[in-house]
């Protein structure tokens, strides 16, 4: 019997990956067992080990690519503020309220993050690292400290704000929730900005993506 090559093996795990991503982002970390994760793979519990040490391996593994994906999206925004706002606006955005299992992994999960190991948390930092460089660096580059501060606001802003709107049963209110939400983002930036939107928020990818 022909055994499968590292190709396959790494395209399988991405797979788990991708599909555990989004689950998590819908119903939890807790609330997600390995027989589940694996269902939506589209493979048996007997594979989990062929690629992951635990469950919590897989959760670290998780937070990394998500927050990978997130980075690469920010990264092809327009330059300058106009990419942050096109960033704001994406984000504090109906469909991405409406659409946790594709959107940011910190909105939907990091109460959870906040309980995990070691490494899902060292996972996280590393990765909100980034992003709030990539916001710092269109922010006031020629005034390292003001931008760093202004990149912290917004990144804590925009994703409590987007907490609050999913958690409130009344729909008007999470509507004006993301619109007063989206003005405080836009009034940190310091200037009205006039940019096209980014598209959807998300950083898991359709069916057509998927390759």
């Amino acid at each position: 019997m022909a055994r499968y090559g590292q190709e396959h093996k790494d395209a399988t795990r991405r797979r788990i990956i991708g599909a555990a991503g989004r689950r998590f982002k819908r119903d939890g970390i807790d609330g997600s067992g390995i027989a589940t994760l694996m269902a939506d793979a589209g493979l048996t519990n007997g594979a989990f080990y062929a690629h992951f040490r635990s469950k919590d391996d897989l959760i670290a593994s998780v937070i990394d690519e998500e927050l990978r994906l997130q980075a690469a999206w920010v990264d092809a925004l327009a330059p300058g503020r106009a990419g942050v706002e096109q960033l704001v606006r994406a984000y504090l955005s109906p469909e991405h309220r409406d659409r946790p299992d594709a959107g940011c992994p910190s909105a939907a999960l990091l109460d959870e993050i906040g309980r995990s190991d070691v490494l899902t948390q060292e996972a996280y930092t590393a990765g909100a690292r980034t992003l709030l460089e990539q916001i710092a660096a269109r922010l006031t580059p020629e005034d390292p400290a003001v931008a760093q501060g202004r990149a912290l606001s917004l990144f804590t802003m925009i994703i409590g704000t987007l907490q609050v709107s999913r958690a409130v049963a009344d729909r008007e209110l999470s509507d004006q929730l993301l619109v007063q939400g989206l003005g405080n983002a836009l009034g940190l930036l310091g200037e009205e900005q006039h940019t096209p939107p980014a598209g959807p928020y998300r950083t898991a990818p359709t069916q057509q993506e998927i390759r």
